[in-house]
């Protein structure tokens, strides 16, 4: 697969499949490691993090077939083609934007992606659609278990497994489940979930992670630290906790339709009415409607839309996907037209 392939398709992650994929749009976990031999990200020279690519890269790609197409030098990238694999969440923004000796690799459905020499030397990452985080967990382990038997990890007895930020020493977890939560913020209600999260020691995240926005609606649940807690009570912290913030929703769904039922169908009516006629659209209104018009999916407002075609249209109007598609870079103004002229062309068939 090459990177051109990105501006025409989507991974697994959006396909709009798995348990309560309505709300839940994906789960994630991410481990992070560092090789014994070598000095941590932020010590260590460049020819020794080249070094520590070389040496990981060469086992991904000679030794596991997932990751024998899907292997990308930062270095040799443009910053169209950084921004995409950050758009399609496979690399964090600090990664694409770093000059350092980095690398990421992926399968082929992007359910599995490493980063090297991120903030640790390895960022191990399973993404997957709706409510599946045992199992991510199941996969993410066996890669773990892959790695650690080919690679010496930095570990103490005591302290686990060892980490350039503080927060993730222990088991190096961050578990997180992307929700898109709609009504919670048509009801005013989304503030309460923001402080029962904030009382159990989880963190709410915007789309991209630490210190983003929440734009379209959705938002990230992850723990906050990892040390002295096993990986599977981490996991079941957030497993115990999404499906009271889930029931949250749909109660808030269903009360929107039965106490403003004309104002809510015209709403979201209106929302695609202005994607399928716009001829300019930016990023963040693009992501606002879209948000309107999978919940009017959802609710069975607009049926006829599924779900899967709307996260595709979400992913792929980003900025440098769009960039990618006309082979050019694109002014803001620019991108608008063509985000428009997109979305129209996608929603063209429906209602």
């Amino acid at each position: 697969m090459e990177l051109s392939d990105f501006s025409t398709t989507v991974g697994e992650w959006l396909k709009g499949e798995g348990p309560d994929s309505d709300i839940v749009v994906s789960s994630r976990i991410r481990l992070a490691r560092n090789l014994a031999d070598h000095r941590f990200h932020n010590r260590a020279a460049p020819a020794e993090l080249e070094a520590i690519e070389s040496e990981i890269g060469s086992f991904l790609r000679e030794n596991d077939g997932r990751f024998a197409k899907l292997y990308y030098r930062m270095a040799d990238l443009d910053e169209i083609e950084r921004h995409i694999l950050v758009e399609r969440h496979l690399i964090s923004r600090e990664h694409a934007a770093a000059e350092s000796p980095r690398a990421v690799a992926a399968s082929d459905d992007e359910r599995l992606s490493i980063m090297i020499n991120e903030e640790d030397h390895l960022r191990l990452q399973v993404l997957r659609s709706g409510m599946r985080l045992a199992e991510a967990w199941g996969e993410i382990d066996e890669l773990d278990n892959r790695l650690s038997r080919a690679f010496k990890f930095a570990f103490h007895a005591k302290w686990g497994y060892l980490t350039a930020c503080p927060t993730n020493v222990g088991t190096g977890i961050r578990v997180s489940v992307m929700l898109h939560l709609p009504a919670l913020v048509l009801t005013r209600e989304i503030e309460k979930v923001f402080r029962a999260m904030s009382k159990i020691n989880l963190a709410v995240r915007g789309l991209y992670g630490e210190g983003t926005q929440a734009y379209g609606d959705l938002y990230q649940i992850s723990n906050q630290t990892s040390l002295g807690k096993q990986e599977e009570k981490i996991i079941d912290n957030i497993e115990s906790v999404v499906p009271g913030v889930i029931a949250y929703e749909r109660k808030a769904r269903k009360h929107i339709l039965a106490t403003n039922h004309l104002q809510t169908e015209d709403r979201l009516h209106r929302a695609l009415g202005m994607l399928k006629t716009a001829r300019l659209l930016t990023s963040e209104e693009t992501m606002h409607l879209l948000s309107a018009v999978r919940l009017a999916a959802a609710m069975q407002v607009i049926p006829e839309i599924p779900s899967s075609t709307i996260n595709e249209i979400f992913l792929l109007t980003q900025p440098a996907h769009l960039q990618k598609v006309t082979g050019r870079a694109l002014a803001p103004e620019e991108r608008d037209i063509e985000r428009a002229s997109y979305v129209r062309k996608r929603l063209s068939t429906y209602v």
